[in-house]
């Protein structure tokens, strides 16, 4: 599953006294010592010491580097935060995480004259897992967001793992991001084969360029480290907005802190059922991914005049097949196969402003032009290393986090059956997570995700009604777990990350909670957003083509 960058982010997008107890809980709580599946008492105790040792400490920031954020614009101020790998023991091995930050403007977009109060710092993480939140100050440029960066220190970074932030790899960048490669909707049993021993040996080469520390790649430790960086930014309490796996660990921190949180948004909610951590989740989305690919070639079908593709999706599909079965043969470029195919037209189940150049580009491909579908779909070289290495903290990750069948026959049958009716991205996502089978390193039980009446503040949770990525189910499951939370509904839309982007009902909630503290009195519900409009030219081709190289194998929640 792959992140919402950003809000897909160009636009479309303490307490230190929890040594005897957890922060907020009585005993017996969820997140308590003793519940099934809850943190332990030593994981508690470190955690309150690493936090009082960040307070103490701050962030010393300074300019950023080139591989941190790029070109940052002076505003723009980057640091670290000392994090222990393993809670439990605080004083053992550190890893340091990266962070950044833009000061709140504290001016009011629409008077000039009018100072705005500054509320603090309002952190953010856009998913993966794998993703970094660094380039997240950048977003107060956007018009959406002055109003929150006017009040606000946005605040990103990059979790444990990512980036400079003790990176994770499982194998060599090169070996990574080739192509062309096959992508067979109904795989043979050779192939089924070639994928097992690949699996194998992803999870093998994890465990030897990563070591012993592997294991404490967690989402449970990606939730205390972000109560450090919330005390090391010198913030009682936590203003935090998550993005789709951002969700997931954010309601972790919910409930292990409940009386840390200030306000939460929760965008594009990941289901956290611990029954659905991981395996079950996955097949989930790749039924949902079903209803979006139907719904993105009725919308190719619709503007036949431009893209000839077909008057039905039908016939959508049939041309669809028809350039897979020809990149099979030959590939594109000599670089783009199915497999290339197969994740450009995935990203448009995340984001329908990619509609238009992914249909551009297939046309122009069916009537004897490649090269727009090259530009889009070719391996990006110089993204190998950035991919790889979200690929590797996705997997670390998620295959940590919960159990998963150990047995090839269960991933054999449960996606067969799934395949035949949900054929477009089931078998990707399953070759995806298969490693996970044979995963070196012991598996957790996940939390329990709840928190009871008046233990937490009211949490915002966002939601498209046809979210692939994260299916609207999710959302409704996090509404019922989180008590006292609010669910704000995009109607009929799909896009994966609502917040901040071209939807000003949406905003209009998001800025009411961030700004005002205010919630709806009940759920509510948004019209969606305007469908993308139909060109024939697939010229944001380029420009996209280093934000898919990223959404490869790693960034997929």
């Amino acid at each position: 599953m792959k992140a919402a960058a950003l809000y897909s982010a160009a636009g479309s997008l303490l307490l230190t006294t929890l040594a005897a107890a957890p922060a907020g809980g009585a005993p017996g709580a969820p997140g308590s010592p003793g519940v099934p599946g809850a943190p332990g008492t030593a994981e508690l105790r470190g955690t309150a010491v690493v936090v009082a040792r960040a307070r103490a400490a701050g962030i010393d920031f300074g300019p950023c580097s080139a591989a941190d954020v790029p070109n940052a614009p002076a505003g723009v101020r980057c640091g670290t935060v000392t994090v222990p790998l393993d809670y439990a023991h605080p004083d053992g091995k550190q890893i340091r995480l990266t962070v950044s930050r833009a000061r709140a403007t504290q001016k009011d977009p629409h008077n000039s004259k009018r100072k705005v109060p500054r509320q603090g710092a309002l952190l953010y993480n856009p998913g993966g897992p794998g993703a970094s939140g660094m380039y997240f100050p950048l977003i107060g440029r956007i018009p959406q967001w002055k109003r929150i960066a006017a009040a606000y220190d946005l605040v990103g970074y990059a979790p444990r793992g990512v980036g400079r932030s003790a990176p994770l790899s499982c194998e060599d960048p090169e070996h990574f991001f080739k192509g062309p490669t096959a992508s067979p909707v109904h795989p043979s049993e050779a192939y089924k084969r070639q994928r097992i021993a690949r699996a194998k040996a992803y999870a093998r080469g994890c465990a030897q360029r990563s070591g012993s520390g592997l294991r404490f790649y967690t989402s449970l430790n990606n939730a205390r480290d972000l109560d450090v960086l919330r005390a090391a930014l010198g913030e009682h309490r936590l203003t935090f907005v998550g993005a789709s796996y951002g969700t997931y660990f954010g309601a972790l921190y919910a409930t292990m802190f409940p009386s840390h949180v200030r306000r939460m948004v929760l965008d594009s909610a990941v289901n956290p059922d611990p029954e659905k951590i991981w395996y079950r989740s996955n097949l989930d989305q790749s039924a949902a991914f079903e209803e979006r690919w139907a719904d993105f070639r009725d919308w190719i079908a619709r503007h036949d005049d431009v893209y000839r593709l077909g008057t039905t999706p039908a016939r959508v599909q049939r041309s669809y097949d028809t350039a897979r079965e020809r990149l099979a043969g030959k590939a594109a470029g000599g670089k783009v196969g199915p497999g290339q195919l197969q994740n450009a037209f995935l990203t448009a189940g995340y984001y329908d402003d990619f509609w238009p150049s992914r249909a551009a580009a297939l046309s122009a491909y069916l009537h004897g032009d490649p090269k727009p579908l090259v530009r889009l779909a070719a391996p990006s070289p110089e993204t190998a290393t950035e991919a790889e290495n979200a690929g590797a903290v996705y997997t670390a990750v998620e295959c940590n986090d919960a159990p998963w069948p150990t047995d090839w026959r269960v991933w054999d049958r449960d996606n067969t059956r799934l395949a035949r009716v949900a054929p477009f991205e089931t078998w990707d996502n399953a070759w995806m997570n298969l490693p996970c089978a044979y995963w070196p390193v012991p598996r957790r039980k996940p939390l329990d995700v709840r928190t009871g009446p008046g233990e937490l503040p009211p949490v915002l949770i966002l939601a498209a009604e046809r979210d692939a990525a994260a299916p609207y189910q999710g959302a409704l499951e996090m509404n019922r777990r989180l008590s006292g939370s609010v669910l704000v509904t995009e109607r009929d839309a799909g896009t994966h990350g609502v917040g901040g982007g071209p939807n000003t009902c949406v905003n209009g909630y998001l800025d009411a909670y961030l700004l005002e503290g205010r919630v709806p009195a009940r759920h509510a519900s948004c019209a969606p957003r305007p469908e993308p409009v139909a060109v024939a030219s697939g010229g944001s081709a380029g420009k996209e083509a280093r934000r898919d190289a990223l959404k490869g194998k790693g960034d997929r929640r």
